[in-house]
């Protein structure tokens, strides 16, 4: 079995072709389920956020055409998107999972919501039942050493996020947020965050619209802070958005929202005073062209990258603190996964002895005569103790060798202790006979 993760972001692709391969909440698990019915792919899960969509899969036999996949669920030219696909396998994969879920490959290091993400993600995939044993215990390690990195490194201190660079991108633009009417269009947790940044920041008017009306209110109830934001019924959407100075989207709307008409509408009520956008939505919510209108600034997600790189000098130092301590995470889990394949040798080599005890106790039972129940459980807990005792340094040799990678050391002791598939011959297993034979024999003379 091979792990295997594809995907694109936001260092390697831009926002015009990451929109175009994004997945909804409510699309997740059908195309979860696509990609776990092509040929290859025993377990897979999909992340797709704001800044990336990624594939992850245990594959088996002939490699899974997962970047096939990509191109034909979407439509999009395979050249096109290979251009901006990275791809890792095994070991390099395990550490791009655990450096993304700890948010140091975050376009913001150290923000939170990716590892509810990733969560998520892991949740639609169980319950589509497409992660099992292998995805399971790598997603659950992921996710202790996301945590360990948080509570043990100071990356997840002063905590920001895209909603917050968001409102810091607004700050910068007026100078000041005071007596400034902020619209947030979409009522999820990105737009919440950000209510609650615009607030500190000293916003005059907060307005919060969505699709479903019973969220903005849910938010808006459950919001702290003196400045109580006001629900827009969605359908006023247009009216109430010209009264804003700054919009800030974020839905899961399929397309534009606002567009080039809505636009001029904006400024002719506000007398072309200027109205800014930040679309933190992919895909996106406004139109690029409303660029292009005197009047109208929009700024993208891919824009918020700048904003972004003026924390990363605060927290370079946290963030090498939480590079050591994921690459720690990693050669653990390695470690462990290592000793993992000694077991089919060890469970091999357990069973073989006990067919061999049993055979032995077997084959001398004429000469035991009626043993009492006591005697019998001795017998059994003295061989059975003689065969562990046995067995310990094979087992231990084997967990050594599975621990270091040494795999002919390993593929060595299968054969030294003939625990092949094919199972021992007859001239190997009489000296173990033998030895089993003299040992009984001696736990039965001190029992009778």
């Amino acid at each position: 079995m091979t792990l295997k993760l594809i995907g694109v972001n936001h260092k390697t692709a831009p926002i015009a072709l990451r929109e175009k391969i994004a997945i909804g909440r409510d699309e997740l698990p059908e195309a979860t389920r696509a990609l776990a019915a092509t040929p290859g792919v025993a377990e897979c899960m999909i992340v797709s956020t704001c800044n990336r969509v990624e594939l992850l899969a245990a594959v088996q036999g002939e490699d899974a055409p997962l970047a096939e996949f990509l191109s034909r669920y979407f439509g999009i030219d395979a050249s096109v998107l290979a251009a901006h696909l990275y791809e890792y396998r095994d070991k390099e994969a395990v550490n791009h999972l655990f450096r993304m879920a700890a948010s140091l490959d975050s376009m913001v290091v150290g923000e939170p919501q990716i590892l509810g993400q990733v969560k998520e993600a892991f949740a639609v995939a169980r319950a589509a039942g497409t992660v099992s044993g292998q995805l399971e215990h790598l997603l659950q390690s992921a996710f202790a050493a996301a945590k360990k990195a948080r509570s043990e490194t100071g990356i997840g201190s002063n905590a920001v996020s895209i909603a917050s660079v968001a409102v810091d991108l607004a700050r910068k633009i007026f100078g000041s947020l005071e007596g400034r009417t902020v619209f947030l269009v979409g009522a999820g947790k990105m737009s919440e965050l950000a209510a609650r940044h615009l607030v500190q920041q000293g916003a005059g008017a907060i307005l919060v619209s969505n699709r479903t009306a019973e969220r903005a209110r849910r938010m808006v109830e459950e919001f702290p802070g003196a400045v109580v934001p006001q629900v827009i019924d969605f359908e006023q959407l247009y009216e109430a958005a010209g009264r804003a100075d700054i919009v800030i989207s974020s839905t899961g709307a399929p397309h534009p929202i606002f567009r080039p008409e809505h636009g001029h509408a904006f400024l002719h009520r506000r007398r072309n005073r200027p109205m800014f956008f930040i679309d933190i939505a992919v895909p996106r919510d406004v139109d690029p062209e409303m660029n292009k209108l005197d009047g109208i600034f929009v700024y993208d997600i891919d824009d918020l990258q700048q904003v972004a790189a003026a924390h990363m000098e605060e927290r370079s130092r946290q963030a090498i603190d939480a590079e050591t301590l994921i690459a720690a995470e990693v050669e653990r889990f390695h470690e462990r996964q290592r000793t993992v394949s000694a077991a089919p040798a060890i469970v091999a080599l357990q069973r073989k002895a006990e067919e061999i005890r049993a055979a032995e106790i077997e084959r001398i039972h004429n000469r035991l005569g009626s043993l009492t129940a006591e005697q019998l459980a001795a017998v059994e807990a003295l061989t059975r103790g003689l065969v562990n005792k046995f067995l310990h340094p094979p087992m231990q040799a084997l967990k050594q060798a599975a621990r270091e990678g040494d795999t002919a050391r390993l593929e060595s002791l299968c054969e030294e202790w003939s625990v092949s598939p094919a199972g021992p011959n007859e001239t190997e297993r009489k000296p173990a006979n033998e030895i089993a034979e003299a040992e009984t024999k001696k736990s039965l003379e001190k029992v009778s």
